[in-house]
């Protein structure tokens, strides 16, 4: 059985470093993170999709001392697959990368997405330049997920395997220049 989307974040943020920066990309993977709680160090991108990855290779590149974990959907990976190639070329080491794929296109009415068909986002993140990938497809193979995302040197990619259904969205702030303003502020302060 697939492990439900919202458990799966709730264990990679589960005692969440002080210093981590978490990206979020469009749709549900917003919703699963801003369920952990609000943090003045997330990162939620309203309708951008394709740039999640792009956003959290620029927190790696400019705050190295940072780790950034960025969380995104088949979906919207799929769209910035060449954003992979260009992490694989920076290889920054304080970058993870979690996809939540459903195997479907959940913004736009749960079409099959090409991980549905057979893509291998792992396979892809490997073959770009990735240090590490792994699949997390079953409920069992969450143990260590966590410590792979916040502790293994980057860049690493996990894909969860995730149920389809829907959970009760959780909204975190929507302001994109309040959201830009927060993380400058958060990132200029204590950090």
């Amino acid at each position: 059985m697939k492990p439900d989307r919202r458990a799966v974040v709730a264990a990679v943020l589960d005692r969440r470093p002080d210093d981590l920066l978490v990206v979020t990309g469009l749709g549900s993977p917003t919703y699963d993170v801003a369920a952990c709680g609000d943090n003045p160090l997330n990162f939620h991108l309203w309708g951008a999709m394709g740039l999640a990855l792009p956003v959290g290779l620029g927190l790696a590149v400019a705050r190295a001392a940072n780790r950034v974990l960025v969380v995104t959907g088949d979906g919207e990976m799929l769209m910035g697959l060449g954003s992979l190639a260009t992490v694989g070329v920076k290889r920054p080491g304080n970058l993870a990368v979690l996809v939540l794929d459903n195997e479907a296109y959940g913004e736009t009415g749960g079409q099959a997405s090409h991980t549905a068909h057979g893509v291998d986002l792992c396979a892809v993140a490997l073959g770009c330049g990735f240090a590490a990938a792994r699949p997390a497809g079953q409920a069992g193979d969450l143990a260590g997920l966590r410590d792979f995302l916040i502790g293994e040197p980057g860049p690493v990619l996990a894909v969860a395997k995730i149920d389809r259904k829907e959970v009760k969205r959780v909204m975190p702030p929507r302001d994109g220049h309040h959201l830009r303003l927060r993380i400058r502020t958060a990132l200029s302060g204590a950090i």
